[in-house]
């Protein structure tokens, strides 16, 4: 089997159980209607276009750290271990789950997008978007690393969605979602600043601005890199049991 392979199989698993789609929408597209239309918040500009980068950052975020999840449901019923003999490289099952669950999450992010847009948000030029899209896939390939790795450490789902619970809204809440760097508490703000979050929707909203976020970037894409590679080693010493 290949990456393209495992691709398909995630896909089908995902698109047969239509509440898993509907329900990992239903947090961000709830949060980008509360903080953009309901709560009343003193912003120069449309508030809408500030949060929706948080947003759209908490969509990949969700969906990227589904991919312990997914890996987790593969260790606990055995499919991992059938797939692990198998005579395909080790890797193509990492880089496919990688891939779907990035190529997932940009989907969902894309229905928030439009979400967005429809309830008041500004529409940017095509170029912009695609450099959007350029962030939100380097911060998913990130975070379905992270995710990736932290279950094929831990033994089961329960301490699995113990550490979603201890790390998502945490590391949402300590980013620049809701509040600029400039405006935060010196505390919180040098959590914000080592929050990979941070750099994602700083980026998105310069973006916005019509500023190349070049350096916030190659801090992602490090990020994503060093990621990858501890996943990867991680993944290679799993053992067939």
């Amino acid at each position: 089997m290949n990456s393209a392979a495992y691709i398909k199989r995630d896909l089908l698993r995902w698109i047969r159980a239509p509440l898993n789609v509907f329900s990992t929408l239903a947090m961000p597209a709830a949060w980008l209607i509360f903080m953009g239309l309901v709560m009343p918040v003193k912003y120069d500009g449309n508030y809408l276009d500030f949060v929706t980068p948080g947003i759209l950052v908490l969509t990949m975020l969700t969906a990227g750290l589904g991919a312990g999840s997914s890996m987790m449901f593969d260790k606990t019923l055995g499919y991992l271990n059938k797939f692990l003999a198998l005579p395909s490289p080790r890797e193509s099952i990492l880089v496919g789950k990688i891939i779907f669950i990035t190529l997932r999450g940009l989907f969902q992010a894309t229905v928030i997008l439009l979400i967005s847009i429809l309830i008041g948000a500004t529409i940017m030029s095509p170029l912009m978007y695609i450099q959007m899209y350029l962030v939100l896939a380097v911060f998913g390939i990130t975070i379905s690393a992270l995710g990736t790795t932290v279950a094929l450490y831990l033994d089961n789902h329960d301490t699995y969605t113990a550490f979603l619970a201890i790390v998502s809204m945490p590391l949402y809440l300590a980013s620049t979602a809701l509040v600029p760097l400039e405006n935060m508490p010196d505390a919180l703000r040098h959590i914000a600043v080592c929050n990979p979050l941070t750099y994602a929707i700083d980026s998105i909203r310069d973006i916005s601005n019509g500023i190349f976020p070049t350096v916030s970037i190659s801090i992602l894409a490090l990020i994503a890199v060093v990621m990858v590679i501890l996943c990867t080693i991680k993944f290679r010493k799993v053992t067939i049991r």
